[in-house]
């Protein structure tokens, strides 16, 4: 098949954060092609934001809903292949049901949906219609993160035994959504946002991210949140005890009141026989630990990696990449999961590496596995995905 894979944007409309982030990481290997959007729930501004991206003004929707009545109604030959959803969370399910419904393959920002109801009959919708669903956890599209599932998948490791699995940020240390700033105000919301506030918004990455470097499932945990910042509804900060599946044991941290902490995310794993420890900080180092050996340190591009860091690099090295670089990963593969499709075979194990539906549904049972828990005074409690 010779031709860009297309897609049509809901949300990411003039003011939008993550928005532009998509559109960038999308763009990166000239595989994909927006073709169309209904950017805000203002209809004046989704037509003006889509002009801003010199898109055809038939194709600059009000609403999600016409936008995908209105995709759907086009010949094969024009409309969009798949939706990417970069609103906030409680607009999550209803643009991924009505696409699978009217046929169209889903990318949504993470968390899957605003609870776990709705990530169970999402994962119902999309085994029933066959299509495929994405989430961008991007963070598990970095070269090095890659390296390091395979190297625990391959047994180098041994049995995991501990994994310590952090996310600080400190940009909510004050009441910063009483200041009008959008996505303070949002993430802060919880007819919004959910649930949680910090765990929602980051823990869900640094329970994703320790799970697919591990390969192991949160079996249950014991969690405290609080809210540090006076007034706000929802939490700023949590610190959560974990169990897996195969009786290794685990601390995840995340905080959004972490005074100087800049999307400090980083995870350290631990086997029989070594270890790991990767910084998104400094994402292109990998430091990696053995019994009777000295350290090791794996950098990006350099022959030794393996077969997934590689296909995960863009550049030589000592050329940094980073976040929107993992981001396109995640948009790589997944178009090339669509391509696949439309030329009929199976993707390849490569092109199939990005998060599913059913990471969806572990992220929003972890999110109120952790709200359970901390309301019991941090009782353990089972992760029910």
């Amino acid at each position: 098949m010779s031709r860009k894979i297309r897609y049509g944007m809901v949300g990411g409309g003039r003011g939008a954060f993550i928005g532009a982030v998509h559109r960038i990481a999308a763009a990166i290997d000239q595989q994909i092609e927006l073709v169309c959007g209904a950017f805000s729930s203002d209809p004046q501004k989704s037509k003006d934001s889509g002009a801003d991206l010199f898109l055809p003004a038939d194709r600059c929707y009000v609403s999600y809903e016409e936008m995908i009545k209105a995709e759907a109604a086009l010949p094969a030959d024009q409309r969009m292949d798949f939706i990417a959803i970069v609103t906030p969370n409680h607009v999550h399910f209803p643009p991924a049901k009505m696409a699978l419904e009217h046929g169209f393959h889903v990318l949504s920002d993470k968390p899957a949906t605003f609870d776990l109801a709705e990530a169970k009959q999402l994962a119902e919708l999309v085994e029933k219609t066959g299509l495929i669903y994405g989430l961008t956890h991007n963070y598990t599209g970095y070269p090095l993160v890659k390296q390091a599932r395979d190297m625990v998948h391959e047994g180098k490791l041994g049995k995991i035994r501990k994994v310590v699995v952090e996310y600080p940020q400190g940009w909510l240390a004050t009441r910063l959504e009483e200041s009008g700033q959008k996505q303070a105000a949002w993430r802060t919301d919880p007819t919004k946002s959910g649930a949680a506030g910090c765990v929602g918004d980051i823990g869900t990455h640094a329970e994703n991210l320790a799970e697919y470097i591990t390969g192991l499932k949160i079996a249950e945990l014991a969690a405290d949140l609080t809210t540090f910042v006076e007034g706000r509804l929802l939490d700023d900060d949590a610190n959560i005890l974990l169990r897996f599946d195969n009786g290794a044991k685990g601390v995840l941290h995340s905080s959004q009141i972490s005074v100087g902490e800049e999307n400090n995310l980083n995870i350290r794993v631990y086997g029989e026989k070594g270890g790991l420890e990767w910084h998104q900080r400094e994402p292109n180092t990998l430091l990696v630990k053995w019994l009777d050996q000295p350290m090791q340190v794996y950098r990006t591009a350099n022959g030794y990696l393996g077969a997934n860091a590689a296909a995960a690099t863009r550049t030589p090295p000592a050329h940094p990449e980073g976040y929107l670089e993992a981001f396109a990963n995640i948009y790589k593969n997944f178009a090339n999961a669509i391509r696949a499709r439309l030329d009929g075979r199976a993707p390849t194990a490569i092109e199939n590496d990005f998060p599913k539906i059913e990471d969806g549904v572990r992220g929003m049972a972890f999110i109120e596995a952790v709200v359970a828990s901390s309301k019991a005074n941090a009782a353990w409690t089972k992760v029910k995905a």
